[in-house]
């Protein structure tokens, strides 16, 4: 306690206003201080003033223990069951003020009719007015912009979850999708390496629906507001044509008047070749033609329906496969990004590659490949009635379709029955060079007898469609996906037929079909081989 001997000590801000009230005096000649000018006086009092405000505004700047102590005062229901499992620690305010994290999530939902949903129903008049709030930078201000923002993103992609009206069938329960709580979508978020690239990405989507997402954002502006000019059929123009038709197609592709296939009119033409999944030789034949006399609306409903398709598949970080069975390609995901990408040989028109998802248990070395039985009615039973060796063949009769059947002595077999489809018979190829499966299979169990397996044949997979097989998808490189399933290359022990090897945890594979489809350098526009398009573009256009 200060005494009458020992003077109180003077504040340290009356020092400091004292200090600066010195220095703002003016010195006559010999060093007297002059008298204080009124408007020194005045600088002096709002000097005073800014000190003894200044204690009261850092106390009011946000640390992270002040917004989380705010967050747990005022969180409820689904939000507080979020923030209390990671102490109320925000997630989108770093620093004293929110990310730019809000922005994306901002621009996404005003862009959201790209995902068929109504900006209207996330309020972001209210969310605008929280996050100008917060640049107060108060920990009232920014827990309660924190709050909003992860509402909205819980929102946003739960509504991007609904189910798709795109059907697939489920060969596992687990793969059925289930739509995520409030706290689901948040922890997910909040879990994912950099949260900043998890919203900047829409990783909660696959990758494949993001790229398509900003094609459909992009398509409108690009290729939508060119006149629409039918073209009629006749020869190829290019450059130098003087064909009649080239007048038109300078006004479709938005060139002046004029008759003349110079090189602007290619290069623009090129252009939207590359965009459509046409090859891009600056040459308008019949396939093209008929792209630009589609029009752009076609195009953005064939855009709508196969966002529609790729909803169905899952986030990259979920360690998965995808088959495209339009474009006849695999790709790989994990740690949320693509990992690779092969060529694949799919079904055949009349017997296409279906749309499933299941999850891959196993895979089996030195497999076996039983013969569908039209090719042992229209292929095997011709040759050996022709003379042909059927051991030599390498292959083997038997006498059902349990797992250890007995094996048939061909000498026994009517053939010919066989061949006029009066007898079904099964038969199997031994493992070896030439086996259909070639020295792998990777199973994930189904009625359907749809599986990925290596092959011998790799000749077709130079053909750009790649619509070959019975419906199994044939790969490019089996041993390059066997390694990334299993962390290393894969070998058979021994030469015993059908070694199985399992994984060591399922991994979901998804057979789809995307008639647009994303590439290195953007989107492509597939052949609609399997005939699926029309039906489901109306159908996404009557809803």
């Amino acid at each position: 306690m200060p005494t009458a001997s020992t003077p109180t000590a003077e504040p340290l801000w009356r020092k400091r206003l004292r200090r600066m009230i010195g220095q703002a005096r003016p010195k006559g000649r010999a060093g007297f201080v002059l008298p204080l000018r009124p408007q020194i006086f005045a600088v002096g009092l709002l000097a005073l003033a800014a000190l003894l405000l200044q204690p009261s505004v850092a106390a009011a700047q946000a640390t992270p223990d002040s917004v989380a102590t705010q967050i747990k005062a005022s969180a409820d229901g689904k939000l507080r069951d979020f923030y209390r499992t990671r102490g109320y620690w925000p997630l989108w305010v770093r620093e004293g003020k929110v990310g730019p994290e809000a922005d994306r999530l901002i621009q996404l939902i005003e862009t959201s009719r790209l995902d068929s949903l109504d900006p209207g129903d996330y309020d972001l008049k209210d969310l605008r007015k929280s996050l100008e709030a917060a640049r107060s930078g108060t920990p009232a201000a920014l827990a309660a912009a924190e709050m909003e923002l992860s509402q909205t993103l819980a929102n946003y992609v739960r509504d991007l979850r609904r189910p798709s009206t795109i059907k697939i069938s489920y060969l596992d329960q687990e793969l059925i999708p289930v739509r995520p709580s409030q706290a689901d979508v948040l922890r997910a978020a909040a879990l994912a390496p950099s949260f900043h690239d998890y919203v900047e990405n829409a990783a909660w989507m696959s990758p494949i629906y993001v790229r398509l997402r900003d094609a459909l954002a992009s398509y409108p502006e690009r290729w939508g507001r060119l006149p629409l000019v039918a073209i009629p059929s006749g020869p190829k123009m290019r450059t130098g044509s003087k064909d009649s038709r080239v007048r038109l197609l300078r006004r479709r592709l938005g060139f002046a008047e004029g008759t003349k296939f110079d090189k602007p009119l290619a290069a623009k033409l090129r252009e939207f070749q590359a965009d459509h999944g046409l090859q891009a030789d600056g040459i308008a034949g019949d396939t093209t033609v008929a792209a630009l006399n589609r029009g752009p609306a076609y195009y953005t409903g064939l855009l709508r329906l196969n966002l529609e398709r790729a909803k169905l598949l899952p986030s990259a970080y979920t360690r998965h496969i995808v088959v495209n069975a339009a474009a006849a390609r695999l790709w790989t995901y994990e740690k949320g990004k693509e990992q690779d990408t092969m060529k694949v040989i799919v079904g055949k028109p009349n017997e296409q590659t279906p749309m499933l998802a299941g999850m891959m248990r196993y895979a089996t070395l030195n497999p076996y490949w039983n013969v569908p039985s039209d090719l042992v009615r229209n292929r095997i039973a011709p040759k050996v009635l022709n003379g042909a060796s059927f051991a030599k063949m390498n292959y083997q009769a038997l006498a059902d379709w349990s797992t250890n059947p007995q094996v048939i002595d061909p000498v026994a077999i009517d053939w010919s029955a066989v061949a006029q489809g009066r007898q079904n018979l099964r038969i199997r190829q031994l493992p070896g060079k030439t086996n259909a499966m070639g020295r792998v299979k990777f199973m994930f169990p189904n009625d359907l007898g749809i599986y990925l397996h290596d092959t011998p044949d790799k000749a077709l997979f130079k053909e750009k469609q790649r619509w070959f097989s019975s419906g199994c998808v044939r790969l490019e490189d089996a041993p390059r996906l066997g390694k990334w399933l299993f962390g290393k290359p894969m070998a058979a022990s021994s030469d015993e037929p059908e070694q199985h090897v399992p994984l060591p945890d399922g991994v979901p594979v998804y057979l789809t079909y995307l008639t647009a489809s994303p590439t290195e350098s953007g989107i492509e526009f597939l052949q609609d081989g399997y005939g699926r398009d029309a039906a489901q573009m109306r159908r996404i256009a009557g809803r």
